[in-house]
């Protein structure tokens, strides 16, 4: 029997196949995970609706696959009843509601769902499963809210109770999206990421194997895809300086023990993403995107600032929302959460959209300066260095022992010309040689 690919979320009808985690001869049960499948930095698994035998696969990880494509073959087993799934769309109303026995009779357990994870800014997969309030009684049957059977399935694989979940879709239903919190993820074995904040495991990154060829699918093709766009209509330019972060890493030496005992890891990444949301107000053409098809500079009024993340998956850039209204301590907070997050397969949606400049580090691995690559459509990004000690002259014209972190900017010509890129690093260099001012509200700091 043919099994066509089943409706995979809301308005999708096509996906990428990622990776097969069966194979021809395998005896598969209900349930149980076949395939995993992207859409955009999304994805999910594809279960099992019958019990049989795969005897044939019909499409090659990489390529796109269709709603209602046959992707594989079966023979099935037990009493043959088990029917694939309708290509057509799911319908979330009347008829996806579901009986289930009596409060008093255990819930028969129900396998099968599909996983998703949450990855760089761009849209995930959509779905709804019905709503958000607890199971309703009627008579001797309590029904469930409707929803998409492939979602529901989801829902019981992952053990969430639909209760307890906030819902944020049209009058409080339940998304997709809102289960990204339980989700456990699945490494992509091909991840290979770019630059990631201080403090990366390079244990945990992907180095490939001599003498093979790696084909790019799922998150490291859209990554690939992504960097070729911003490469392809952005003229870059590179703009590097070099600063004394010397007062700052004292200042973080004495903040970083009562600080931890409040449970936060103050790190220097802190400091750089508070020093640029200052200096963007300075400058504000550096905090904006640029409008192609309408020949328009978009100059933003929100700071909200994208962190680059080496994640098992492929490089990820969630972003600390309203920067320039937080203290360091509550970014310090954020940017751990959001790592943290980004490296488990666990971000949701909001942390991985919106920013309007991004900060990238190599010096966690041990690079001095870097050339990075604008997060598109943005204007401009900030790589930072690891932080070393040097001698340097001081007002007097004597030698002292100095830390020193080289900021790499670069910056999108068609909007930033050179003399404001040069303004703007200055900026952000002068908030991390006099680090004190950022512990000041805006209004006394400058």
């Amino acid at each position: 029997m043919d099994f066509p690919l089943p409706p995979v979320g809301e308005g999708l009808l096509e996906v990428e196949l990622t990776r097969w985690l069966v194979r021809p001869g395998d005896a598969v049960a209900r349930g149980q995970s076949m395939a995993e499948v992207m859409s955009d930095k999304a994805s999910m698994e594809v279960p099992s609706p019958f019990a049989g035998t795969i005897t044939t696969l019909s499409a090659a990880p990489g390529t796109k696959i269709k709603v209602g494509q046959v992707i594989l073959s079966y023979t099935p087993v037990g009493d043959g009843s088990a029917k694939p799934p309708s290509p057509s769309p799911l319908s979330s109303g009347r008829g996806d509601e579901e009986r289930q026995p009596t409060p008093q009779t255990p819930f028969p357990k129900k396998e099968g769902g599909e996983k998703q994870k949450a990855t760089s800014g761009s849209s995930l997969l959509r779905g709804e499963i019905g709503e958000g309030a607890s199971p309703r009684s009627n008579g001797h049957t309590t029904t469930l809210p409707p929803a998409a059977p492939s979602v529901r399935m989801l829902a019981r694989k992952l053990g969430v109770d639909l209760s307890l979940v906030r819902g944020s879709g049209p009058h409080g239903r339940i998304l997709l999206d809102d289960l990204t919190p339980y989700l456990t993820p699945r490494p992509s074995p091909s991840a290979r990421p770019a630059s990631a904040p201080s403090g990366t495991d390079t244990s945990k990154l992907d180095f490939g194997i001599a003498g093979t060829r790696q084909k790019l699918i799922g998150l490291r093709r859209r990554i690939a895809e992504h960097m070729v766009e911003s490469k392809k209509h952005i003229p870059h330019y590179s703009y590097i300086d070099e600063c004394d972060l010397t007062d700052a890493v004292k200042l973080r030496t004495q903040l970083r023990e009562p600080l931890a005992k409040a449970g936060v890891k103050l790190t220097y990444l802190a400091f750089f993403v508070k020093a640029v949301a200052r200096a963007l107000k300075e400058v504000p053409i550096v905090n904006s995107t640029y409008d192609e098809a309408a020949g328009e500079v978009v100059l933003h009024d929100k700071y909200h600032i994208g962190i680059a993340v080496a994640a098992p998956s492929g490089l990820m850039v969630p972003v600390v929302k309203d920067a320039d209204k937080k203290d360091l301590a509550t970014i310090a907070t954020d940017i751990e959460r959001l790592g943290n997050d980004a490296k488990s397969g666990k971000s949701k949606l909001d942390d991985l959209r919106g920013s309007t400049f991004t900060v990238t580090s190599v010096g966690g691995i041990g690079g001095l300066i870097s050339t990075p690559i604008i997060n598109h459509p943005e204007v401009g990004i900030m790589g930072v260095g690891k932080v070393v000690k040097r001698p340097l002259y001081d007002a007097n014209g004597a030698l002292k022992p100095s830390d020193i972190v080289y900021l790499s900017f670069s910056f999108d010509h068609r909007v930033v010309d050179g003399a404001i890129g040069a303004a703007f690093g200055n900026a952000v260099t002068r908030y991390l040689q006099t680090p004190a001012v950022l512990l000041l509200p805006e209004t006394f700091g400058g």
